[in-house]
């Protein structure tokens, strides 16, 4: 054998010898995690930082998180009064937030309401880290099915049609941050992540994350789980109401009264205002103010030698099929202006379409909105007339031009 070739088989050998002992090594690094202690049975409104795997429906997505598909629109600031929204096809590396209760299971804050059906090749670890993300772990699913046998190994395949309880990681902490309202998102990190990369993501301080995630060190790893608080706007309903302990981010939407109901936050304040949905129908119930001609999101102004006396008719949560109003006047020393609401984008066809998924701003009373919507122009009949929040301008340019990019992108590799 000529001396240079077996000199270069010798490198060969070297290479994957190196390769075998770093593909042993990889798993061994333990991924970290933020819990959350709990002892109340009370669950809390929180979200989840999820990314697509695949191209999916918004009905095949709502599904493995048990999630209304709306609702997963709405906590986008995704259009959702488009036509047959289930069925849209999300593309795969699409990053969403995804809204559920967080409830407390086994002395830890836990999403114990989604069920997975198991399909060919499954298995725990690849239904953990692939099928949700890195937002569960492998000995979660296990221990929370009883499995004791041979398939407890994270590469032992399922059955397909196996239904399997999926607890997720989530928290709470109260619903505030530095004693400000807040929603907590569970944010599971990706190769090159670092903490301050992801508060300047979100708008909060890498102080702030360092404190809430208690940790000593900056130090972030693909697949840890940090949290990270949403400014927020939060609901005084009544405890018996079923949307008890509301609260919505900064910037998006929450759907409520078997979606009869919208409920938005920001940009301008973080007060929650609710108005007729665009689906509502002849099946809601009124949404009229008792002893008022005003409907649920309308408002009047007289200004008064002592200030601007404002009159609304606002929401007061859902109980039984009925959606309680209250109608409520305050004085103020200027007079509102127009509400505006958070901007809406249409349902991505491309994952190069940015979503609503970056900032989330504590507003301040100098920052104005985009497309204005008269909130005191609320429909006055029924709630099937009202107006939601307005259509977004140019809402096809951001896939345009990420299709654009990669063709570009591609004629210059070729």
């Amino acid at each position: 054998m000529p001396p240079h070739r077996h000199h270069h088989l010798l490198l060969l050998a070297a290479t994957a010898v190196a390769v075998a002992v770093a593909s042993v090594r990889l798993p061994l690094a333990a991924s970290k995690s933020t819990l959350e202690s709990c002892s109340s049975s009370t669950a809390c409104p929180a979200l989840l930082s999820y990314t697509l795997y695949a191209d999916l429906k918004l009905a095949e997505l709502a599904a493995l998180f048990s999630a209304d598909p709306l609702a997963i629109l709405a906590a986008n600031s995704i259009d959702f009064a488009v036509p047959d929204p289930a069925d849209r096809i999300l593309p795969a590396g699409l990053p969403l937030r995804v809204p559920v209760p967080c409830a407390c299971s086994d002395g830890i804050r836990k999403a114990t309401s989604v069920r997975y059906v198991s399909r060919p090749g499954d298995t725990l670890a690849s239904i953990a880290s692939t099928v949700y993300g890195g937002l569960t772990t492998p000995d979660w699913i296990r221990d929370s099915n009883g499995i004791l046998d041979a398939k407890a190994k994270p590469d032992a395949a399922f059955d397909a049609g196996t239904t399997l309880f999926v607890p997720l990681h989530c928290a709470c902490f109260g619903g505030v941050d530095n004693g400000l309202p807040a929603v907590y998102l569970t944010y599971v990190a990706g190769k090159g992540d670092t903490v301050t990369a992801v508060a300047q993501r979100y708008r909060t301080t890498a102080t702030d994350l360092l404190n809430i995630n208690d940790m000593a060190t900056a130090d972030l790893a693909a697949g840890d789980i940090i949290v990270v608080p949403l400014p927020a706007c939060t609901s005084s309903f009544p405890a018996f109401t079923s949307d008890y302990g509301m609260a919505v981010a900064n910037g998006t939407y929450a759907v409520s009264a078997n979606r009869c109901v919208q409920c938005s936050c920001g940009p301008g304040n973080l007060d929650l205002f609710c108005v007729p949905a665009p689906l509502a129908d002849s099946t809601c119930s009124s949404m009229q103010c008792a002893n008022s001609s005003m409907m649920l999101g309308n408002f009047t102004l007289l200004m008064t030698s002592a200030g601007c006396s404002v009159t609304s008719c606002s929401y007061g949560g859902f109980v039984n099929g009925t959606i309680l109003t209250t109608l409520t006047t305050a004085l103020k020393p200027q007079c509102p202006g127009p509400h505006q609401f958070p901007p809406l984008i249409p349902p991505p066809t491309s994952s190069f379409f940015e979503t609503y998924l970056g900032p989330s701003p504590t507003p301040m009373p100098s920052e104005g909105g985009v497309n204005p919507m008269m909130a005191g122009m609320a429909p006055t009949s029924t709630p099937a007339e009202s107006s939601g929040p307005p259509p977004a301008v140019g809402r096809h340019a951001g896939g345009f031009l990420g299709v654009l990019a990669l063709s570009l992108v591609a004629s210059l590799l070729w």
